[in-house]
């Protein structure tokens, strides 16, 4: 039996090529990771409004009462927090527990096989992770609304920390998803690093009527900025600085997005 020609030989196909981005595929992840949120809305948009407004009537009604914080009726000032807190925590648990659950599942196959590059899932991932946080974060705002009268003093700062929050939790989650190996691991980021910085963010208080040490920390607390400068979009009064909240914002942005480019990059805990 003589061997056969090599052009007639079954060779197996060559990869795909693509010369850019591909937009097809990137665009594939990204609706996945709307569709698993939206298809458990029940979950992830309506128990988040419930929380929201739960904090609401405890703080504002049974703490709050009738004074006014930073010349704001006290509910005023909360809520903006409260809708930022929604944004972080959303965006975060999108991205985390996509990848998470993708492991248990022996899905991760599903996400480095496809000619995607470490760019497009690094976008895909993150870009659903803070849709989420953003959709949770109107959802949150419209519930809210008829509780506290919110101005809008500069709609530039409420879009800008808004997306930025999205972006930076969401790439944490990205990290924190490669990262984990079972839901505990996961469950103390959240309860060990996410949850403090959030509550001790000044989303109920004036940061500056704090004792020290704990004024001070709060001044190295990113959340502390993000709450800030969204709560400065609305009541027009920031107690941080501005400018350097803008300046952390997107140094996070890039340095966490980076991360988790080179995450990807290198296949870590994907590839062995």
């Amino acid at each position: 039996m003589r061997d056969l020609p090599i052009e007639d030989a079954v060779l197996p196909p060559l990869p795909r090529a693509y010369h850019g981005i591909n937009w097809e595929g990137l665009k594939t992840l990204y609706v996945r990771e709307i569709q698993r949120f939206w298809k458990v809305g029940l979950q992830t948009l309506a128990a988040p409004v419930m929380t929201a407004l739960l904090y609401m009537l405890v703080f504002v009604v049974a703490v709050g009462g009738g004074r006014d914080v930073h010349g704001v009726h006290y509910g005023t000032f909360v809520a903006p927090g409260l809708i930022m807190m929604q944004i972080l925590s959303n965006a975060f648990a999108n991205s985390s527990s996509s990848l998470l659950q993708a492991k248990f599942n022996g899905l991760m196959g599903d996400f480095v096989t496809p000619p995607l590059s470490a760019l497009e899932q690094m976008i895909g991932f993150g870009g659903g992770a803070a849709t989420r946080g953003i959709v949770v974060g109107l959802v949150s705002l419209v519930a809210i609304l008829p509780f506290a009268s919110l101005p809008v003093a500069h709609a530039w700062a409420i879009l800008y920390f808004g997306v930025g929050a999205a972006l930076i939790m969401g790439f944490i989650g990205i990290m924190a998803g490669l990262w984990a190996e079972k839901f505990d691991h996961m469950a103390a980021v959240t309860n060990f690093v996410i949850m403090p910085m959030t509550f001790l963010s000044g989303t109920f208080y004036l940061v500056e009527r704090l004792p020290e040490p704990f004024r001070t920390a709060s001044h190295y607390n990113p959340f502390f900025y993000l709450i800030d400068g969204f709560r400065y979009g609305f009541i027009g009064q920031a107690e941080s600085s501005l400018p350097i909240g803008v300046a952390m914002t997107a140094v996070l942005v890039v340095m966490l997005g980076w991360t988790c480019l080179w995450m990807f990059r290198v296949g870590y805990k994907i590839k062995t």
